[in-house]
């Protein structure tokens, strides 16, 4: 028989772990955020094969110090501004625990009820807290459901929007011979051009709308007339993807105007706010979703800026019938007296995975012990700090702002050109001060800082630009 840590050991070695985590956090300033390793240098560290005989828990605290740390990139470091946060905070940390501790499988009601009820619970509390439609509340004709990112929301919904589309003929039969088209603009995420190609649809059914050069925004009227283009062309439009917050500069497509154009064809209307979603807890930064009462599916992400540990990704459907219609399948050993009684809710049917862990113990416990005044704090300070970032921009003449900052999001750029701009964010990031990201707008080199962590301060706004000013003069 195995050799399984007793009950008093797991809470030593519980105990232990918790305090590395606390260690890790106060260790976090004094480390470069980039990992430091060339390819292989982790791997070299390891031994070939698993130990024979087992270890104590001990040593794998030791080798993560050991090993590990040296080849991460630390994301929940003060001045990690790259790309989007990765939220985490205590809170999270110790649900996502309890979640494993409890080990439970969420696929049906039947195999755990507290999984699927507080999950559609929390669900609701959060629509109602980013002000979202009561069609998304689980009472009625919708609903909500944790994924694990954005990118399945995305495949999901565009699964149901096949549904709807073909009348349920796609999920027996098959895409066919029907033309099927999906629209987003340039700077859609990734996501919607690999839910086209595990659609089987392929990347040629996307099409990409031109975007206002100033915004970023879509522009309406060329989704417009490329619908108008395609159903003339004997094309099928099915879904039409809108950011609501773009990974590249934050840009916010009008919900609203888009709503009305898909209209008069029925299209399936998805809204990807996975970062700037989270921000409408705070009734002044709701505007970028406007709109939002007529769209078919919606998704925004607590693991990206609201202090919820990845993944936790939430995503609302106005109408379940299409989503289940298109995913619902029960094998006989699934088979229960709930599901047949219809009076409950069976979330293998709301995802491409039967299988689900109990995500929501995390946002539960994030939104009981901050409370909204506390989520709505977090964002605020993080709108706050880069609207200090645009000021630091503004006031040195070797730097220039791209776009209007979008939120917590500040893109910016060496007046010099593309090279300094490139040379002076690689010089900052290679010297572990900080880590910022890159993006091409307009056909120019960017720097994009994207602030979020729960532990940044001014101070490690200021330490930054002073790296960055640095960098700058370096480059002449």
């Amino acid at each position: 028989m195995a050799d399984h840590m007793t009950p008093d050991e797991f809470r030593r070695q519980g105990h232990a772990a918790i305090d590395w985590i606390a260690d890790y956090w106060a260790s976090l300033d004094d480390l470069p955020v980039r990992a430091q390793v060339a390819p292989g240098d982790v791997r070299r560290e390891l031994p070939t094969s698993a130990p024979e005989t087992g270890e104590p828990f001990e040593a794998v605290l030791a080798d993560l110090d050991r090993i590990v740390v040296p080849g991460l990139t630390h994301w929940q470091h003060p001045r990690f501004f790259a790309y989007f946060p990765a939220n985490s905070s205590p809170a999270a940390i110790l649900g996502d625990l309890l979640s494993s501790g409890i080990g439970a499988q969420g696929m049906i009601w039947a195999t755990s009820p507290a999984v699927t009820e507080v999950e559609q619970v929390v669900l609701d509390w959060f629509a109602e807290a980013l002000g979202l439609p009561d069609a998304f509340r689980s009472d009625g004709a919708g609903g909500g459901v944790i994924q694990d990112t954005a990118s399945t929301a995305t495949f999901t919904a565009l699964l149901s929007a096949l549904h709807r589309a073909s009348e349920g003929d796609v999920r027996v039969h098959g895409l066919g011979d029907v033309p099927w088209r999906v629209y987003g603009s340039t700077q859609a995420h990734s996501s919607l051009v690999k839910a086209a190609m595990i659609a089987g649809l392929g990347e040629d059914a996307v099409r990409s709308i031109d975007i206002d050069p100033v915004t970023q925004a879509m522009d309406v009227d060329a989704l417009r007339d490329a619908i108008v283009e395609d159903v003339e062309a004997g094309l099928r439009p099915v879904m039409v993807h809108v950011a609501a917050g773009s990974t590249s500069t934050g840009a916010m497509d009008d919900i609203a105007a888009v709503a009305e154009v898909v209209r008069e064809w029925g299209v399936w209307l998805h809204v990807d706010a996975a970062w700037a979603g989270v921000a409408a807890v705070c009734p002044e930064h709701r505007d970028h979703l406007a709109g939002v009462e007529a769209a078919d599916s919606f998704v925004t992400n607590p693991h990206k800026w609201l202090l919820t540990t990845f993944d936790c990704s939430t995503f609302w459907v106005r109408d379940r019938a299409a989503l289940t219609g298109a995913l619902s399948i029960l094998p006989e050993y699934l088979r229960n007296a709930a599901t047949e009684s219809g009076e409950v809710v069976d979330y293998r049917d709301w995802h491409p995975q039967l299988g689900r862990r109990f995500r929501a113990i995390k946002l539960w416990a994030v939104m009981r012990t901050y409370g909204l005044e506390g989520l709505r704090a977090h964002i605020r300070s993080g709108v706050e700090l880069a609207e200090h970032v645009a000021d630091l921009v503004a006031a040195d003449d070797r730097f220039e702002m791209v776009t209007e900052p979008a939120l917590s999001l500040v893109v910016f750029r060496l007046a010099s050109g593309d090279e300094q701009t490139l040379a002076a964010m690689e010089a900052v990031n290679a010297s572990g001060v900080a880590y910022l990201s890159h993006t091409t707008v307009n056909g120019r080199a960017a720097i994009r800082l994207a602030v979020g962590s729960w532990r940044t301060t001014a101070a490690d706004i200021d330490l930054t630009w002073r790296a960055l000013q640095e960098a700058a003069a370096a480059q002449g």
